[in-house]
């Protein structure tokens, strides 16, 4: 999708890797003029940097456990400065932060947390691999206004090329059809 959005927008990208707790600092340091890491639009981010339109609609969150009885104010392990560790929390729970998702999950497989609370999607064909093991419990939740693009507040027109590249992808249908083929056809589309 960065690659398409990159052609529309007539820019020429590279893309570079960058740990997430340092994501939005790296960018206001000027290191990436762009963040595209499926980050959630929030209002508390969005005072401290600017969001394109979402090109991922709001999408549900969930916690998943070993056992259908987890106890979700027990220790629930989510990724570091994300909107599911700020929800955590808030929740009553003890939150065990990771850097990555992948730890979040070996935290509940090793026992170190009863649950982790990850965006639904991407938690989906974890469980279904899982044969069982793992399991979605309670219910899901909706955080934050989709997923958008992040970039400093003084970078108008790269803003504007951005939307107006994410806009044509809506109009023209390949938004959706890029985020059924690598999330499936049960996750929301524009």
């Amino acid at each position: 999708m960065g690659d398409e959005l990159c052609a529309r927008a007539e820019l020429t990208c590279e893309w570079v890797t960058n740990e997430w707790d340092s994501i939005i600092p790296n960018l206001q340091s000027g290191n990436y003029d762009v963040i595209i890491a499926g980050m959630s639009i929030t209002d508390e981010r969005d005072e401290v940097i600017d969001f394109s339109q979402n090109y991922f609609p709001p999408a549900a969150s969930a916690y998943v456990a070993l056992a259908a009885d987890a106890d979700l104010k027990g220790v629930v392990s989510a990724q570091v400065s994300t909107i599911q560790a700020g929800y955590v929390a808030e929740s009553g729970a003890t939150l065990l932060e990771f850097a990555t998702p992948d730890e979040t999950i070996a935290a509940v497989r090793n026992g170190e947390a009863v649950a982790v609370f990850a965006d639904k999607d991407f938690l989906a064909p974890i469980v279904a691999e899982s044969n069982g093991e793992l399991m979605f419990v309670g219910e899901p939740v909706q955080l934050g206004g989709g997923v958008g693009l992040g970039m400093r507040e003084s970078d108008t027109e790269l803003k504007a090329k951005l939307n107006a590249a994410i806009q044509s992808m809506k109009d023209d249908g390949s938004l959706n059809a890029l985020i059924e083929k690598h999330f499936g056809p049960e996750t929301a589309k524009f």
